[in-house]
């Protein structure tokens, strides 16, 4: 228990440093598009592929990927930390905001690429083969009667490696998909198990082509990740707000929520329910969480649970509730809902203004499907995530209490 703990804390670790890699790719490939890097000249010498900091500051702040300057700078920081950008004479092991020039590794061949950034490359380039295959072994399958989409068996992504040149033999095809795993770039879709070439099923654990927001993984490094679960986990129904605030109204934008009267109680059977409905990937932002005093109820949308609700009893025989299908495209700030609970999910806030409320979505409702997946015996934390590394367009099936 303690070797799988330590793995899965390693991993995702691992996972963290690639988001970053990731985040810090995206970033450089719109600065060169934006035309922000290029050769400058300096003391009559010229630095190819470069950029000037107090510029980059400036077009971080302007194209809302940072607040404020100060936060740019934290945010150039955490790539410097990374090894993803350095300055031109490597005389500055800070990042300042000046006239001082900076380039990506990537742009001068300095980039580390040490055994975990092979791997990650790896990870990112078979992924991206799997997804563009037309018959590809990403599919929607079932474990142990719960549905997960594009995943795969172990001797089916084995196999692939095979036929496509990926692995000379089977031993080695293990050895590639346990590297994988450990680096965080797959896991078994029920984190149970290590890699086994076998019929168990995995999935990739990162979303290659989704964009990254800095702001959001600066977030993630700076705070006290196991701490946070802990003790959100020990209550259960702690809430977890997945909505990307606009930069210009920050925090504040949002009132805090006042619980009211219980839902009625209903009793009986159980049921489950999955469809099948494709997941694709889109270079969509990431959202952030805020606190839970930092949300607004949608004012039609009636009131919050007083208490824990089953699955069963949500399918008893006459509960008065009724199923919906709701179909949500996020914009540039994101979807605007909160998911809380532990299972089932419920809904605790949407935002008047944002996509979700336009399509239906209100305080209450209960998820039981994001995207075809069952969903209904996952924790918000796991729904969340599945929102957030999902295609911009999400369908929601959900429970919606009769008036």
């Amino acid at each position: 228990m303690e070797r799988t703990s330590s793995i899965r804390r390693k991993a995702t670790a691992r996972q963290r440093k690639g988001e970053v890699m990731i985040a810090g790719e995206q970033l450089r490939l719109r600065l060169h598009d934006g035309k922000l890097i290029k050769d400058r000249r300096y003391h009559l010498r010229t630095y190819p592929n470069c950029f000037v900091a107090q510029e980059l500051i400036d077009w971080l702040v302007s194209h809302k990927e940072a607040p404020d300057r100060a936060t740019a700078v934290r945010l150039m920081q955490h790539l410097m930390d990374h090894d993803i950008l350095h300055h031109v004479c490597d005389k500055r092991p800070r990042f300042k905001d000046a006239k001082l020039l900076y380039r990506f590794r990537k742009d001068d061949g300095t980039f580390p690429f040490n055994r975990e950034v092979k791997i990650f490359a790896r990870g990112q380039r078979l992924y991206e083969h799997l997804i563009g295959d037309k018959k590809s072994i990403l599919q929607l399958r079932e474990e142990h009667g719960v549905a997960y989409q594009r995943s795969f068996p172990g001797g089916q992504l084995i196999d692939w490696l095979l036929q496509n040149g990926e692995a000379e033999s089977r031993r080695r095809g293990l050895e590639l998909c346990r590297a994988l795993q450990e680096h965080g770039i797959i896991q078994h879709v029920a984190k149970k198990y290590e890699f086994f070439d076998s019929g168990l099923l995995y999935q990739f654990c990162i979303n290659f082509r989704c964009r990254r927001r800095l702001s959001e993984l600066l977030r993630e490094s700076e705070q006290d990740d196991d701490k946070v679960s802990t003790q959100e986990d020990s209550r259960g129904d702690s809430p977890s707000v997945r909505h990307k605030s606009s930069p210009q109204e920050g925090d504040n934008a949002f009132q805090s929520v006042r619980v009211s009267k219980d839902l009625t109680s209903v009793t009986g059977g159980r049921r489950g329910s999955s469809n099948s409905a494709q997941l694709q990937s889109s270079g969509f932002p990431l959202l952030v969480q805020l606190s839970s005093s930092s949300v607004r109820c949608n004012p039609e949308s009636g009131e919050l649970l007083r208490r824990h609700f089953t699955c069963e009893e949500l399918f008893a025989p006459g509960a008065p509730l009724i199923k919906k299908v709701l179909t949500v495209i996020g914009d540039a700030l994101g979807w605007g809902f909160v998911v809380r609970g532990m299972a089932p999910c419920y809904v605790q806030a949407v935002d008047p203004e944002s996509p979700s409320a336009a399509s239906g979505v209100k305080v209450r409702q209960f998820v039981c499907q994001v995207n075809g997946q069952c969903v209904l015996y996952l924790n918000y934390r796991t729904v969340t995530r599945l929102v957030m590394t999902g295609p911009r367009t999400i369908v929601l099936e959900v429970l919606e209490p009769l008036e």
